[in-house]
C-alpha cells in the first residue's frame, strides 16, 4: 500500500468508526461495518459492509427508513474524508453475524475476499 493510500485508509477509518458508533446506538441490530477498497480504482472500488446480529433485524432495517439514514450518515461522514461517490447505494452492502455464522462458520475474512 502506497503512503497516499496509507493516509486515505486512516481516514476512511476514523470517519466509518463514527458511523459505527451512531449506529450502534439507534439502530437495532446493528453491530458493526468494515470498508474493502482497491485503491488502484477508488473511489468507484470502496464498499462498506454493514453486519447486523440477525437476518431479521436485517430484513426489518432494510424495510424500513433506517438504510436511507444510514446511507446519509455513511455518504456524509465521506464527504468528510473528500470522498466522493456518485450513488452512495451502489457501495453500501449488508450482512448478517446470522449468515456468516451458518455459511462461512463466523469466519468474517473468508466471507469477505
Amino acid at each position: 500500500m502506497r503512503k497516499t493510500d496509507k493516509k486515505i485508509d486512516n481516514q476512511l477509518r476514523l470517519v466509518l468508526t463514527e458511523v459505527c458508533e451512531v449506529a450502534l446506538k439507534n439502530i437495532d441490530g446493528f453491530q458493526w461495518l468494515t470498508h474493502l477498497v482497491n485503491y488502484a480504482n477508488f473511489p468507484s472500488s470502496l464498499k462498506v459492509v454493514c453486519v447486523f446480529d440477525t437476518n431479521e433485524n436485517l430484513a426489518r432495517c432494510l424495510s424500513g427508513k433506517s438504510t436511507a439514514d444510514l446511507s446519509a450518515l455513511i455518504q456524509a461522514q465521506l464527504l468528510v474524508a473528500n470522498v466522493k461517490v456518485t450513488d452512495i447505494a451502489n457501495h453500501i452492502y449488508y450482512d448478517t453475524e446470522q449468515d456468516c455464522a451458518s455459511q462461512h462458520n463466523g469466519q468474517w475474512k473468508d466471507r469477505l475476499s
